[in-house]
């Protein structure tokens, strides 16, 4: 992922140098902070290095990240999002970048061969979001969605993607609770919820939002309620939105870490397992090898 910490397609480049077989994705790349050829151009370099193992993440971000660190009016999202994936997608397939008519220049092509090859996933939460992802996307990567909210979800997608002419495409799912092992389930618990409270009462209105439409406005609230000032590292899950949590993340010793992990494999095509920022290296271990497949 890429916030306003490192930039991901370097730390994807080091990782791509130092693998060979697994897929590396930009979970995600937002359409604000690069402009379309930018983006397109970086995707084909890690496509290039990685031996084509690159899947370029997309998503729209949210306000506090769009006005707070990049500085630019967080306008029309869905309108930039679409566009954006539109031109990304024409220039990886060989053709000349989309200007606008009030720029007088010549429309210029990607200066390395296309790579039309590269799957292009979407983020998104709100209806416009998903629908875009459905409509232009080989896959559908979003963060916090509920895992029983998947069973009607996906049916919705499938049915966007053949009015789109896209039935018979490939459409990837990815989506899994965030993590964190240990023996005191208390603690973990705590881990995990402090992530969660973060990004329902500190990253503006898209995951409260989103959340509440899932049909969780009474634990938002609570959750909100419960944090009027708070740190990454200091937010608090009240018992009563705990159903929420449950929902959301997977947490305790590592045997009930690895149950929670695996009820999300009917839901969804890939499980990607989240790592709450800033565990020491012996805990993010811990993680991976509770959740991974057996």
């Amino acid at each position: 992922p890429e916030g306003w910490g490192f930039d991901s397609t370097l730390v994807l480049t080091e990782i791509a140098l130092k693998t060979e077989r697994i897929k590396i994705m930009s979970g995600i790349l937002s359409v604000w902070g690069r402009t379309a050829g930018t983006i397109a151009m970086s995707a084909a370099t890690l496509a290039d290095i990685s031996g084509g193992r690159y899947v370029l993440g997309l998503g729209a971000s949210t306000k506090a990240l769009v006005e707070g660190f990049h500085g630019i009016p967080f306008e029309k999202p869905t309108r930039r999002f679409r566009e954006t994936v539109r031109a990304v997608r024409g220039i990886l397939n060989g053709e000349r970048a989309p200007v606008p008519e009030a720029v007088d220049s010549r429309p210029l092509k990607l200066g390395q061969p296309p790579r039309p090859d590269v799957p292009i996933y979407l983020a998104g939460l709100g209806p416009q979001s998903v629908r875009a992802a459905a409509q232009l996307a080989e896959g559908w990567f979003p963060y916090l969605v509920a895992r029983d909210r998947f069973r009607s979800w996906v049916p919705d997608i499938l049915k966007i993607r053949s009015r789109a002419g896209r039935a018979g495409d490939p459409f990837t799912v990815v989506a899994g609770p965030n993590v964190a092992v240990g023996t005191d389930e208390a603690a973990a618990r705590q881990v995990v919820a402090s992530n969660l409270a973060w990004y329902v009462s500190a990253m503006g209105e898209a995951y409260a939002n989103s959340l509440t439409h899932q049909g969780f406005a009474d634990e938002v609230a609570a959750i909100r309620a419960a944090n009027p000032k708070l740190t990454p590292a200091t937010g608090v899950v009240p018992a009563e939105a705990w159903p929420l949590l449950d929902q959301l993340a997977a947490y305790g010793p590592a045997a009930k870490v690895r149950e929670t992990s695996e009820s999300w494999d009917e839901a969804v095509d890939i499980n990607a397992i989240g790592i709450p920022p800033g565990l020491p290296w012996d805990q993010i271990e811990a993680v991976i090898r509770a959740a991974a497949p057996r």
